[in-house]
């Protein structure tokens, strides 16, 4: 069950959206890829799937449409559809995945973007790892490294896309991608607006935070520790794991609205919120 904080006199507005998610029916956890990955520890799939519905109708009922991908036997990550491609203004640039495990997951999500009205489809040379480090504020791209999308993915974002791309380090792999420790909250492109922990993030990359963003909300580290910073704001209600309460109250005092949502199964991969969901941005059809 999800919950709101009421919000302050400043009003902010927020935009209907439209969603790529994938239940999560072969959810398990049966390989180590990232520090939050415990094979030894057990999965409950049917509370992951409950999670996921709780997930999937907060955002039907905050207004914004919900697509889905069926899963794939096999590939207990495709649920994390974040990571399957970025798409603005109906292009989509694909995902090349560094990791074997979720390697064919790229070709599924293809084959969806093809057949649902991209307006282009490439497919990358580089790793990159979708949304899941390349997050659209509006005015420009801010894109993550360190881990597990490359540098070089980076310009062919720029190139396909035609969009300012800012790089950013990582150098901490409980935030392995940068949807992990950094928030979109307001995408307009006159007034962009994020959440960020800076302890994710090299010394240069804070600096350029800090010189791109001096008004960003700076998210604590028990926040940062429950991927509280993993959420989906639509620029007014911000979808947060139910653990983030700082970062909820932090938001509130800026006029936005925090819905709390239960992930916790969903973290045992190492996931939130925004991991699970993949704005689709421009032309397309259901």
């Amino acid at each position: 069950m999800s919950s709101a904080v009421q919000s302050p006199a400043l009003t902010r507005v927020g935009t209907a959206r439209r969603y790529l998610m994938c239940p999560p029916r072969y959810f398990t956890v049966s390989y180590t890829i990232n520090p939050w990955m415990d094979p030894h520890q057990p999965v409950d799939t049917a509370r992951a799937m409950a999670q996921w519905t709780a997930l999937a109708d907060t955002y039907g009922a905050l207004g914004h449409t919900v697509e889905l991908i069926d899963p794939e036997p096999g590939l207990p990550d495709m649920v994390f559809a974040a990571n399957a491609g970025t798409m603005i203004d109906g292009v989509v640039l694909g995902a090349r995945f560094r990791n074997v495990q979720r390697a064919a997951e790229a070709e599924h999500y293809r084959l969806w973007f093809v057949a649902h009205g991209a307006r282009e489809m490439v497919m990358p040379s580089s790793v990159n790892e979708g949304a899941g480090d390349l997050m659209w504020t509006g005015s420009l791209l801010l894109a993550g490294t360190g881990f597990r999308t490359e540098p070089a993915a980076h310009a062919e974002a720029q190139d396909l896309l035609g969009v300012p791309v800012i790089s950013l380090q990582l150098v901490d792999p409980y935030y392995y991608h940068l949807d992990t420790c950094l928030l979109v909250l307001d995408d307009s492109p006159s007034a962009p607006l994020i959440a960020y922990y800076p302890a994710a993030f090299s010394a240069a990359s804070r600096r350029v935070l800090a010189r791109s963003f001096p008004d960003a909300v700076i998210a604590t580290a028990p926040d940062a520790a429950c991927l509280g910073l993993n959420g989906v704001s639509d620029g007014r209600c911000v979808v947060l794991p139910r653990e983030a309460v700082e970062l909820g109250r932090a938001l509130a005092v800026r006029g936005f609205e925090p819905v709390f949502v239960d992930v916790s199964e969903l973290r045992r991969a190492g996931g939130g919120p925004r991991c699970c969901t993949l704005e689709l941005r421009g032309s397309g059809k259901s």
